[in-house]
């Protein structure tokens, strides 16, 4: 696996491999001795075919996904157990206005 992961990284640093066609590449891969799942992957345009080489088991979601939230409202030291939310940006909260005396 680590030639394959080798051969891989080779190919991404190189332009000439990177764009390379099929043929080509394929060529180069039977002369540097690689894996069967590199060449057939190489062959077949699939680079899902390199799955079982490198031990890829299928990853499922979790059922609690990680997204930006709000953590546990924590009390404020005033007393109040009301939870405490901050004001949306644009929506701030109006000024009380005093009129000027001349």
């Amino acid at each position: 696996m680590s030639d394959t992961i080798e051969l891989l990284e080779a190919i991404g640093q190189n332009a000439t491999l990177r764009h390379a066609s099929a043929d080509q590449l394929a060529s180069i891969l039977e002369q540097a001795n690689a894996s069967a799942a590199l060449r057939s992957a190489v062959a077949a345009g699939d680079s899902s075919l390199l799955s079982a080489e490198f031990g890829h088991k299928p990853n499922k979601a979790p059922q609690i996904t990680n997204v930006p939230g709000h953590e546990e409202d924590e009390s404020d030291d005033d007393g109040d157990d009301k939870p405490h939310h901050p004001s949306e940006p644009g929506h701030s909260q109006p000024h009380k206005h005093t009129p000027h005396k001349q």
